[in-house]
């Protein structure tokens, strides 16, 4: 697997600068096989905020929803096809890229763990 990043910065109207990440997976067939075997595309690696009081009934589900929409949330798939993070900094953008290094790492390992099933893996000790 490889992680490919690619920074830009874009201007609005009003002449503020929005920084952009996109992130994209290139993934190996074994591993694609992998994460189709193990449904794997629905795994979250990266959560911007998470939510501590989902609230009940409609008012609940209204502030779920706006919740949903202004959060931003990284899964396999979206790695798969590639995802786009705007951020209103350059600090927040180099924190969620970190982030994304370290989900796709653990990531990876889960990958190892997955190919090696059904198989041996020796491991030497010095």
């Amino acid at each position: 697997m490889k992680l490919l990043l690619r920074r830009d910065q874009k201007s609005g109207m009003l002449g503020k600068i929005t920084f952009t990440l996109a992130v994209r997976a290139e993934l190996t067939d074994e591993e694609k096989a992998n994460i189709k075997k193990y449904k794997l595309g629905e795994t979250m690696l990266y959560e911007r905020l998470k939510t501590i009081d989902p609230g009940s009934g409609l008012l609940g589900m209204a502030s779920r929803m706006a919740f949903k929409m202004i959060n931003l949330t990284i899964s396999v798939k979206d790695l798969e096809g590639g995802k786009q993070v705007d951020c209103k900094d350059i600090v927040e953008m180099l924190a969620v890229e970190e982030q994304i290094k370290e989900a796709a790492q653990i990531f990876r390992s889960v990958l190892n763990a997955a190919s090696t099933f059904g198989g041996e893996e020796v491991i030497e000790i010095t």
